[in-house]
């Protein structure tokens, strides 16, 4: 692991002073793509002081975007950007698939790329390590992997990566500590890892035990209020905010999450238009939350933004 000094760099700088932002990709209510709504999204994200930014990730509905509104998604980003954090474009599918996303992310500007998870099927690790080195054959940014679903990397796996220069860092989604342990203790020095569970902060505490402090927070893309509450109460050590806010917002939101398959992005979408955000509807095979549960959203997110003296 030697790519690109400086965008490691930067990224370990932005993980101590802020959560990760994934933004949403705005669409209008006929489906099409909505570059201004998503300009501006990406813009009031941005004004909230992330870490980095990742677009067109899996928050970002990256699997339902072509080639063309890609482009324009991660254009738009690295314009609102300027230059001032690190912008880190979600690849995936095959490898070939993922090597033109890379060329288009590439040339909008893109600091890294998040290799998402493969298409389907199921791999060996010999299989999963040839994906990486194919992709970083074909592009000049620096790699950061994810494991979640199918993908699932051994120790001795995650040293061949490792080893490759664009390979800079690891996204994990499975919260296995025992597995990730091992990782962490394989990995060499100056090797990033990051907390990509789903509603990352009900883990944070246990990640940053085994050494992976940094995460992902899709609760930035409609409450940065409450997700800069939560990075600074876990980064000071207020174990009552953090506790709080995990009893009385966090995990009532996981338990809702988890009714139907797809609201881990549907809601946070939906959240995002109750505060008035212009990100539109998602795409099928996501569905919007039902009247009743969006409800209960609302009541939700009107509570956890009361907690930390905000308002819908």
């Amino acid at each position: 692991m030697s790519s690109d000094s400086e965008t490691v760099r930067r990224l370990r700088d932005g993980m101590t002073r802020g959560v990760l932002s994934f933004p949403l990709t705005a669409f209008r209510d006929d489906g099409s793509l909505d570059p201004d709504g998503f300009r501006a999204h990406v813009a009031a994200q941005i004004a909230t002081a992330p870490g980095a930014v990742f677009p067109a990730c899996g928050t970002g509905e990256f699997f339902s975007l072509d080639e063309d509104e890609y482009r324009q998604v991660v254009t738009i980003t690295v314009e609102e950007a300027a230059g001032r954090l690190p912008v880190v474009a979600g690849v995936g599918y095959g490898w070939a698939q993922a090597a033109r996303f890379a060329r288009i992310a590439q040339e909008a500007g893109a600091d890294a790329l998040l290799v998402l998870p493969h298409y389907l099927v199921a791999a060996p690790q010999d299989g999963l390590v040839a994906q990486l080195e194919q992709l970083a054959a074909r592009t000049r940014l620096p790699l950061i992997a994810y494991q979640r679903g199918q993908v699932a990397f051994t120790a001795a796996s995650l040293g061949r990566i490792a080893a490759l220069p664009s390979v800079i860092g690891l996204k994990d989604g499975h919260s296995d500590l025992d597995r990730l342990q091992r990782l962490t203790l394989a990995a060499p020095e100056g090797f990033l890892f990051f907390n990509g569970a789903a509603t990352a902060e009900i883990q944070a505490r246990a990640y940053a035990a085994v050494g992976v402090p940094a995460y992902s927070s899709a609760v930035h893309a409609f409450a940065p209020e409450i997700a800069n509450a939560f990075f600074t109460a876990l980064r000071d050590g207020d174990d009552k905010t953090v506790d709080r806010l995990l009893r009385d917002f966090y995990v009532p939101l996981v338990e809702l999450r988890d009714r139907v398959p797809g609201y881990a992005v549907s809601l946070v979408k939906a959240a995002a238009r109750l505060r008035g955000r212009p990100v539109g509807p998602v795409r099928a095979p996501l569905t919007d939350p039902s009247p009743a549960d969006l409800a209960e959203l609302r009541d939700l997110l009107t509570a956890g933004l009361d907690l930390v003296g905000a308002a819908l």
